[in-house]
């Protein structure tokens, strides 16, 4: 299973849930006991803690992300596929961007079912399907050629999305219900601290650079991974030069999935 940081977590899912709606099928003001699955540094309990009256409970395998979730809610140290928890211990199991990061998602979703008794939901991106907008020429096309590379060299189904609807039906749940909810990161000014970040792993390489073993397990070459280094380079130092000026505007839209299934 792929591993992140506290940082990454931070600032991929920075204002994730600024709007909620997409979350009314879990029902949060009504559950007593909440179990997020995978929870990392705990972005998704502190809004499941926010809108639940009931414990919220965060489990992952990563320690150090733990240390975090910690200051949110109640964690324990576990594997996904191997639930420290006794069947039907909670009546709401959730997680968020966690599916598209298993080989065998399967065996986690029943693994969901077993200790929830009431309802399951994922909340899983289809990362085949994120729009890129800016104001720097050729930024989109040339995020979506990288994007296109890292999907074909991954070797999780990170387009999972609404698919996740197959794995919950086949996992024996009913009444599954799918929403779409679409995330927008924006670089806009007043730039922050993690905009100037951005474009400078831009104009650096160091974005693609962090990315280099699983491109180079798609069909890239050495020398087409190397190309593609300096076209990045070259669109973060046009866009380090519109910063300067305050004309540099860029939205992702990441296109995310809530499905949720009743025991």
């Amino acid at each position: 299973m792929r591993r992140f940081d506290a940082e990454y977590l931070a600032s991929t899912r920075r204002g994730m849930w600024d709007r909620r709606e997409a979350l009314s099928g879990l029902d949060l003001g009504g559950r007593t006991r909440t179990l997020d699955v995978g929870c990392g540094s705990g972005e998704l309990t502190r809004v499941l803690v926010e809108e639940s009256p009931g414990e919220v409970v965060g489990v992952d395998a990563d320690r150090a992300l733990l240390a975090h979730a910690r200051e949110r809610a109640p964690v324990v140290a576990g594997d996904a596929r191997r639930l420290p928890f006794f069947t039907g211990a909670f009546d709401l199991v959730v997680c968020q961007a966690l599916l598209i990061n298993l080989p065998h998602p399967e065996h986690t979703v029943r693994e969901f079912r077993r200790v929830s008794r009431e309802l399951v939901c994922g909340i899983e991106p289809d990362n085949g399907e994120v729009r890129v907008e800016s104001t720097v020429g050729g930024e989109a096309e040339l995020e979506r050629r990288s994007r296109a590379r890292y999907i074909e060299g991954v070797e999780t189904d990170v387009t999972l999305g609404e698919g996740t609807r197959r794995l919950f039906e086949e996992a024996g749940l009913s009444a599954v219900e799918t929403t779409r909810y679409d995330h927008e990161k924006r670089i806009e000014p007043p730039y922050d601290d993690g905009a100037l970040e951005a474009v400078r792993r831009k104009a650096t390489g160091a974005g693609l650079d962090s990315d280099r073993e699983t491109l180079l397990s798609s069909a890239l070459t050495e020398e087409g991974f190397d190309d593609l280094r300096e076209e990045w380079r070259a669109v973060g130092h046009e866009a380090a030069t519109q910063m300067q000026a305050g004309s540099y505007r860029r939205t992702e839209t990441v296109p995310f999935y809530v499905t949720v299934g009743r025991v």
